[in-house]
């Protein structure tokens, strides 16, 4: 029993020493001092030894138990601390490294170009206003020649509330109601914002965009103002190179209506997908602002007239960034935002 005992401590000894992980370890101390481990097999063999014997052996199975519980222990706290090290080296911060540079935001480019035209109209003596996106069916149809039978409310299908009458606006034209109701002419004024229509997105379209309305109300006010303006505009949002287009069109609250479209930088008129192959993009209809509408804001349409128009900043964006697709300006992609500095 005695050289058994002696090459058990050898062989454990020497596969201790091999132990390199906490893994390993725990293995070792199964393969020894666990339930079906050897030295407590060697244990449970004493009982079938004689009586003279018995009582050596046990002293000296004992002995080897406590000596390798007393090796698992040293083994144990030498790796856990050669554990702690090598994650200091792998983990440790070296203070004497220069900081990182804060990260500097920039502007989203609607934010840009919105900043941009604001600027151009205050360089023509307008005044900017805002007002509510969530608006009364009063101020965004009704007051703008658009009673509840009228057909043209189909063109501006949006997100109504629970409650009657209380809708997300489909333009910022309500502010021109809320703004003639207060002030008298003259009045030059532009009221940028988000607006809400139940569209189909694509390239040149989508639900939610921004718009910028524009309305001048004076005696003498005439189609060739409007005209000027938007011109201006163009000239100092696009550069002087840029062609722009006018024709008819209708709008139910202005009378007669007219569409400024703008040659597509994108393709030069070629034709592509932000212009739907046409070569030009419509971005700032207007007209002279209808008779009925001042009569509804208490304005005398027998002593002033007025011309309303309502400027895209996403198309303007998009023309003047040579974007094919305005749903990018609100895709949240960082890759593509980052490119405007």
């Amino acid at each position: 029993m005695s050289s058994r005992i002696a090459e058990l401590r050898s062989e454990a000894q020497e596969r201790l020493a091999g132990v390199h992980t906490m893994q390993e370890l725990q293995a070792w101390r199964s393969a020894y001092l666990g339930r079906g481990g050897t030295v407590t097999q060697l244990l449970r063999l004493l009982g079938s030894l004689s009586e003279e014997e018995r009582p050596a052996a046990g002293r000296e199975a004992n002995a080897l138990k406590q000596s390798l519980e007393a090796a698992y222990q040293v083994r144990s706290e030498e790796l856990e601390r050669q554990e702690r090290q090598r994650a200091w080296h792998e983990d440790r911060l070296d203070v004497t490294l220069p900081g990182r540079a804060v990260a500097l935001g920039r502007l989203h480019p609607i934010t840009r170009t919105l900043r941009e035209m604001k600027a151009a109209f205050g360089r023509m003596g307008f005044q900017v206003y805002e007002g509510p996106e969530v608006e009364e069916d009063l101020y965004n149809f009704t007051l703008l020649n658009m009673p509840p039978y009228h057909p043209a409310r189909d063109m501006h299908d949006t997100f109504y509330t629970t409650r009657p009458g209380l809708l997300l606006r489909t333009h910022t034209s309500p502010n021109q109601v809320r703004v003639m109701q207060h002030l008298r002419p003259p009045i030059r004024v532009v009221v940028p914002g988000k607006v809400y229509r139940y569209e189909n997105a694509d390239p040149s379209h989508d639900w939610m965009f921004y718009q910028m309305e524009g309305f001048v109300v004076g005696r003498g006010i005439t189609m060739g103002h409007l005209m000027g303006t938007i011109q201006e505009l163009a000239r100092q949002v696009f550069g002087p190179e840029r062609r722009i287009r006018f024709r008819c069109d209708y709008f139910p609250y202005v009378e007669p209506g007219l569409d400024t479209a703008v040659s597509c930088m994108l393709c030069a008129g070629v034709g592509c997908r932000l212009c739907r192959g046409k070569g030009w993009l419509e971005a700032i209809p207007g007209g002279m602002i209808h008779p009925q509408v001042l009569r509804n804001c208490g304005i005398d349409p027998d002593r002033y007239s007025g011309f309303a128009f309502g400027a895209g900043p996403d198309r303007i964006a998009a023309l003047k960034y040579g974007i094919d697709d305005i749903r990018r300006f609100y895709g949240n992609d960082l890759r593509f935002l980052e490119q405007f500095d």
